[in-house]
């Protein structure tokens, strides 16, 4: 049992002092907090939709009963666990109560171990469920409805930062990242800030469009342009008018129809092929690269005046293994996804599980995350999280075993301040810590407890 949850609250409820002292006794010596209540009804004053522990309670007890207590427990949330001790002529009650919603019944006399084991069980569901909200919480700061960029990293931080100051604003982006660290996310979040959100976001990777299809896929065409030309089409350019255009890919364009491409950002106009009318653009452009465009255009495969006129604001998104301290937090937010589209119960990451993931070197980036957090979501248990680690001596980005370390201690200091919502007390109990060593070590990561309330 891990730290954080022996230190969980438990609210135990019976009429009875001497099965209080004994119930709280045995789950004080197994390491929780116990708080004690002889009604329902002083129990209920003690609850809200924050407590983070679980409820013990007997059955029978005067006025208010185990049942209706459950009841309104319920009423408060739903999802807070209920423990029912019964006595045996209670079991029928017992179980119906189950399909009620109880998290589980003990029936008198009961031993001190499956007391622990039921409490320990119950206590790791509501862990994982408080975890799950502030994380949800958490999401919901980073972003409203829509594309999101996830992740509280000083470089994922800064992307946001710029991002704010150039939303607003027509120029042009060009934005650089490797293959699966979220260019189509991030130039959609741009969209979706900016005041063209209400019209529309045209993506086209232009990798993927055989170059003799291209420019019509671009610019349309009028009927009869060339063989195939059965009809008029309106071309990406034009539907995008207003709106936003996403160019991915970009270092893949021909060389021919860079020279249009330029002129079109230039002149913010276009013809359709086999017409001479001149189309008038609205329209901001984001273009992505996975390579070097400056690079490129120096050894004459790319052109140099295109890179300048697309190069007006570069952002760059940090590959996943530069940005470690964000991969729990994607995890969990992937896993969620998951959890929904499948109807399955998020498990919960245990320390080894946690040390794999940050130790991974992510060649895949988000994407290769967010598969791995969808199959563990779908193999539960049986998802190994035994990633190939086969990387050379000489891989820039390969932690050293002290930088591992630090990055670990970093984040266990930053689950804890949430859990205990930056009391330095609870963290400082939870971690076993001396207050000047949590404040020293709080000092090195740069981490504030207002942060965390």
């Amino acid at each position: 049992m891990s730290d954080s949850n022996q230190n969980k609250p438990i609210l135990l409820v019976d009429d009875e002092q001497h099965i209080r002292l004994a119930v709280g006794q045995t789950l004080e010596l197994a390491g929780y907090d116990v708080v004690a209540m002889e009604s329902a009804e002083a129990a209920l004053n003690r609850l809200d939709m924050e407590w983070p522990g679980v409820i013990v309670t007997d059955i029978n007890m005067p006025g208010i009963d185990g049942l209706e207590l459950m009841q309104r427990v319920q009423a408060i949330d739903p999802d807070l666990p209920v423990i029912l001790i019964t006595g045996h002529g209670d079991i029928s009650m017992a179980v119906n109560a189950m399909r009620d919603g109880a998290y589980d019944f003990i029936e008198k006399p009961f031993s001190s171990e499956l007391l622990v084991d039921v409490v320990r069980r119950a206590v790791e569901k509501r862990s994982l469920t408080m975890e799950n909200r502030e994380l949800r919480k958490a999401l919901e700061a980073q972003g409203g409805i829509g594309p999101r960029i996830i992740g509280n990293s000083a470089r994922i931080q800064q992307l946001r930062m710029m991002i704010q100051h150039i939303a607003d604003t027509p120029a042009d982006i060009l934005i650089q990242a490797e293959t699966g660290s979220g260019k189509d996310l991030v130039a959609r979040y741009i969209h979706e800030h900016s005041p063209r959100r209400d019209k529309n976001f045209v993506a086209i990777n232009c990798g993927a469009v055989p170059e003799n299809l291209i420019e019509s896929e671009l610019f349309g065409h009028e009927k009869g342009a060339f063989t195939d030309a059965k009809s008029r089409r309106v071309g990406k350019f034009e539907h995008a008018n207003g709106g936003t255009l996403f160019l991915d890919e970009i270092e893949s364009m021909p060389l021919s129809l860079q020279v249009k491409l330029l002129r079109v950002l230039e002149e913010r106009s276009i013809e359709r092929l086999g017409s001479n009318e001149q189309i008038p653009l609205d329209l901001r452009v984001v273009a992505a690269t996975k390579v070097d465009l400056k690079q490129l255009s120096e050894q004459g495969d790319y052109r140099e005046d295109l890179y300048y006129r697309l190069n007006v604001v570069q952002l760059d998104i940090p590959a996943l293994r530069d940005r470690r301290e964000d991969i729990p937090m994607l995890f969990q937010h992937f896993a969620l996804i998951a959890s929904a589209q499948y109807h399955k119960e998020v498990p919960q990451l245990n320390p080894e599980n946690l040390r794999m993931l940050l130790a991974h070197n992510w060649p895949g980036n988000v994407r290769e995350l967010r598969n791995a957090a969808e199959r563990y979501v779908l193999l539960g248990e049986a998802y190994s999280f035994d990633f190939d680690q086969q990387l050379s001596s000489t891989d820039s980005g390969r932690m050293s075993l002290p930088e591992q370390i630090d990055q670990f201690e970093k984040l266990v200091l930053q689950e804890e301040l949430s859990r205990n919502r930056g009391s330095i007390k609870g963290t400082q109990d939870s971690l076993g810590l001396p207050r000047k060593t949590l404040y020293d070590k709080m000092r090195k990561y740069g981490l504030d407890k207002s942060d965390y309330k």
